[in-house]
């Protein structure tokens, strides 16, 4: 993705997909700045936030955020425009149609399953694409999305997807930056909103590296983290003015507070308002 962002006020709690500006030069793979680990933060080997329990619960503390949700699984079928200037958003992650991850979506989806019932939008996915136009997609878009996503199929093909482009790239990063599942989380989400490229997650990254070193350097890991949050919040500030910033300010900056590195449950936390918990 992706992703414009969404401009959630605090006052008023909504379900959305946030969207997130997609580099059209850029790649989820690609960085800008690779890290290299030394000796000892090789030989610390981070837990991986991709063991199965601590990947759930970083996809429902992510759909706290983007869908006002721990059921991440309901997400499947999500579809609507947002007003975001990035066209219809959908599914688990908001792919979006005016920003390219959507389209490639269907396009696989499409070469493995070719009698699926998106197929006949493809022409019109390619020609929206980069733009918020609804020109060839409606009326019926919506529907054939709702409909294609009771299929566990297209569901698999929406995490692969999900996985390919944001999470196992974020979670890569994270880990040769010496980071543990809190930092792994943290790139993660910042991923998800902004997307990658050196105008998304890997941009932020660089400038949090130029105010602390991350742990593969000698950094401390907590300085380190607490930088890139800053550098994150004012990035989604200077783009969105009077943009609801809580998935930083009272969810991932409250675990750091707190000193939660590991990401252990119980925790609690708090998004546009809305308190969450997960035992």
């Amino acid at each position: 993705m992706k992703r414009a962002g969404v401009l959630i006020l605090a006052a008023v709690p909504v379900v959305l997909l946030a969207a997130t500006a997609y580099g059209s030069s850029s790649t989820a793979h690609d960085d800008p700045r690779p890290a290299h680990p030394s000796a000892a933060a090789q030989r610390r080997a981070p837990e991986s936030l991709a063991a199965p329990a601590m990947k759930n619960l970083a996809q429902e503390l992510v759909a706290s955020a983007e869908n006002s949700t721990l059921d991440w699984h309901s997400a499947y079928g999500y579809v609507q425009d947002i007003g975001d200037g990035q066209g219809y958003t959908a599914g688990i992650i908001g792919f979006c149609t005016g920003t390219h991850d959507l389209l490639v979506l269907v396009e696989r989806y499409t070469s493995a399953h070719p009698d699926n019932g998106l197929a006949r939008y493809l022409p019109a996915l390619r020609q929206v694409d980069g733009t918020d136009s609804h020109q060839g997609l409606d009326p019926g878009f919506p529907a054939a999305w709702r409909a294609e996503a009771k299929v566990p199929a297209f569901q698999a093909a929406q995490d692969a997807e999900r996985d390919r482009i944001y999470f196992d790239p974020a979670v890569s990063a994270a880990r040769r930056d010496g980071l543990g599942p809190l930092g792994q989380f943290i790139y993660y989400d910042a991923m998800v909103f902004h997307g990658p490229g050196t105008d998304g997650f890997y941009g932020i990254r660089t400038r949090a590296m130029q105010r602390a070193e991350p742990p593969a350097q000698g950094g401390d890991e907590k300085a380190y983290l607490s930088a890139f949050l800053d550098v994150r919040r004012a990035t989604m500030r200077a783009k969105h003015p009077g943009i609801d910033t809580s998935r930083v300010d009272t969810a991932q900056r409250k675990f750091l507070e707190e000193g939660n590195l590991g990401l252990r449950t119980p925790l609690v936390w708090k998004v546009y308002g809305e308190t969450y918990r997960v035992p």
